[in-house]
């Protein structure tokens, strides 16, 4: 987990749009750009492996899907440790720019993304960390670094514009939102969705935070070591360690004994 560092003030980033348009929409075959948008690279082989493991892996149920998903699933990844376990119809985008640590659990319905990613280095799920069921990890661009021995709850929402890192032994319940940046809205500049995003910076969260239900931690804050976060919290400003905050926008409520 990175330590406390300085962060500017706003950070340019491209639409989250952009590379998903490029993708789509530039001269090539609608083979080329399936392998793009879904595969991440060009190779043949890489296709058919991606093929296989999904339509004859992803969605078959009961003790057969769970052997075949151990078997076929790990390959599809930029590095994948050992006793990896995957529940069913999860999606995977740029798979090879992923890395899992070993005993890492991705369940039911979980959709990973790396499109915005460059490598594994830049999507990393650490080891024995738990992804519940139809949680979404998107890299528009940046990263996402999910630290070790770690539960993240059901329909949790990352979304990487200018970086997501997350410490060790973090707790994080069901429904939370985390990153995202800001689309510029000046008047006469175009459709806001077409002018583009500012960010405040990474959401940097240290080891040992427990993050309660529904709470939205936005792009730029950094939550401190052993902090906790009441459910419903929006944070928008910097967390101390140890602190504990709640509220609309939160604040601080205590401290941990």
């Amino acid at each position: 987990m990175a330590e406390n560092t300085e962060k500017p003030d706003t950070v340019p980033a491209e639409p989250p749009k952009d590379r998903v348009i490029e993708a789509l929409s530039k001269d090539g075959s609608a083979l080329a750009k399936y392998k793009a948008f879904f595969v991440g690279e060009a190779s043949n082989r890489k296709l058919l492996r991606y093929e296989a493991a999904i339509l004859f892996a992803a969605p078959v149920t009961g003790a057969l899907g769970f052997a075949l998903r151990k078997l076929m699933f790990p390959g599809l990844f930029g590095a994948a440790g050992r006793g990896l376990n995957f529940g069913r119809n999860i999606s995977l985008r740029c798979p090879a720019r992923m890395s899992l640590g070993d005993h890492v659990t991705i369940d039911d319905g979980c959709s990973l993304d790396a499109r915005g990613g460059q490598g594994p280095a830049d999507f990393v799920i650490g080891p024995r960390t738990l992804i519940a069921r139809d949680t979404c990890l998107v890299i528009k661009s940046g990263y996402l670094r999910i630290g070790a021995d770690g539960s993240i709850g059901s329909q949790c929402y990352f979304s990487a514009v200018s970086g997501i890192e997350i410490g060790d032994h973090a707790i994080i319940a069901g429904q939370c939102y985390f990153g995202g940046g800001r689309y510029k809205t000046a008047l006469g500049a175009g459709p806001m969705v077409s002018q583009g995003l500012v960010t405040k910076g990474p959401v940097l969260i240290g080891n040992d935070v427990w993050i309660g239900a529904g709470a939205r931690v936005l792009d730029g804050v950094r939550i401190g070591h052993g902090a906790i976060i009441g459910a419903g919290a929006v944070v928008t400003k910097d967390v101390e360690d140890n602190a504990i905050v709640g509220g609309v926008p939160a604040r601080r409520i205590g401290s941990r004994g």
